[in-house]
């Protein structure tokens, strides 16, 4: 299902085909948290966006309006108007990140939701139901999330433990998809089957750990791997040289995904480091506060005094929807009247120019001028 295309020393080109298309590699996950892009973008915006993949979430569509609401309507594609692909986090990030009190056993994790205090459980099992109910495209294996700093004792129990799980979560999709025998992936009992299953590397930054956890992973033969517990309190440099050791782990003919990375210089670094797939809820929360990005001056905070009676667009340089319409001056008024349209228009502009450069990514890997890019792009800052 994925087909490498064309390398610049480690930078990868690439396809990843799925029922619902071909995702064209390097690419960046609009991340549509509870089935919708923070910043009122339907999802007509995303296709005008060039949006390749939505990424949605487990834990909080679990919690609301709950998978089986979503199974009933048919599924997220159908829930949200979205006929490409979906990816589902399998809510382990969340539980560990937003509930207030959980306890981690064996078969799962016990928490409590933060919405309304209400005990769950989640078992790698559910998770896996859970995204199925979704109607999920691609679906990521139930994991723990890392705190950095933590002991080297825990990690490496929370590794072994995690590893565990995903054997589980493995034996899960295979089960539900022994029910599933037509294309459209709907089954007889009004379930939907499971998608590609993405196993999760962890292993916080001990080197060693996180070399012998991807060496486990890999010999499952899943159809994608993630890298996941960074950007999460460590260092940009030690975040790059963790994907660097790991990424030599990773299957060459498997897609490769960092979760929840990150800047445009980021972006283009971890490129240059082997990984294809991308989601960071920066742009869109950049965006709704009004740091905009831009080729030609980085990234501008359009709420400064300078932009009042400017009338260019963002970037000159960019032909997305706001930037050949209207201009920072006007964009700017809209912040300062509190306009629910500033918000969505800053969030279209950011989210395009994140897609464009995976764009011109991988424009530059195929004509070998991947160096110049990511010497522009970190110029840029």
């Amino acid at each position: 299902m994925f087909k490498l295309i064309s390398k610049s020393d480690h930078a990868r080109r690439g396809e990843y085909s799925i029922s619902r298309g071909t995702i064209q590699t390097p690419v960046f996950m609009n991340v549509a948290t509870q089935a919708a892009i923070k910043g009122a973008l339907s999802s007509d915006d995303l296709i005008n966006i060039k949006c390749q993949v939505a990424l949605a979430n487990t834990y909080h569509l679990h919690i609301r309006p709950g998978d089986e609401l979503i199974r009933k309507q048919g599924g997220l594609h159908k829930f949200m108007g979205w006929d490409k692909p979906v990816l589902t986090d399998s809510g382990g990030f969340q539980i560990f990140s937003l509930a207030s009190l959980r306890k981690i056993t064996e078969e799962g994790v016990e928490f409590n939701s933060h919405v309304d205090g209400r005990k769950i459980f989640m078992s790698p099992e559910d998770s896996i139901r859970i995204q199925s109910n979704l109607g999920s495209d691609i679906i990521m294996a139930f994991d723990e999330c890392i705190e950095i700093p933590s002991t080297r004792k825990y990690v490496m129990e929370s590794c072994d433990r995690t590893y565990r799980w995903l054997v589980r979560c493995k034996d899960e999709v295979i089960k539900l998809n022994a029910r599933d025998g037509s294309p459209d992936r709907k089954c007889s009992h009004n379930l939907l089957a499971a998608g590609d299953l993405f196993g999760i590397n962890q292993g916080a930054t001990f080197e060693d750990i996180r070399i012998s956890h991807m060496k486990g992973l890999e010999e499952l033969d899943l159809p994608g791997y993630a890298i996941g517990g960074l950007a999460v309190g460590e260092s940009t440099e030690q975040m790059y040289d963790i994907v660097e050791i790991v990424e030599e782990f990773m299957p060459e003919n498997k897609p490769r995904y960092l979760m929840g990375v990150g800047t445009p210089q980021n972006i283009i670094e971890c490129v240059a480091r082997g990984v294809d797939f991308f989601d960071c809820v920066m742009p869109a929360r950049n965006g709704r506060h009004g740091k905009l990005y831009t080729w030609s001056d980085g990234s501008i905070n359009i709420n400064n005094e300078q932009y009042k009676d400017d009338q260019q667009p963002i970037d000159e340089k960019c032909d997305c929807p706001v930037c050949v319409k209207f201009s920072r001056a006007y964009i700017r008024h809209l912040f300062k009247a509190g306009e629910m349209l500033a918000m969505r228009l800053a969030v279209m502009h950011n989210l395009f120019f994140y897609n464009t450069l995976m764009e011109r990514i991988h424009e530059a890997i195929e004509n070998g001028t991947f160096d110049d890019l990511r010497k522009k792009v970190n110029e840029a800052g």
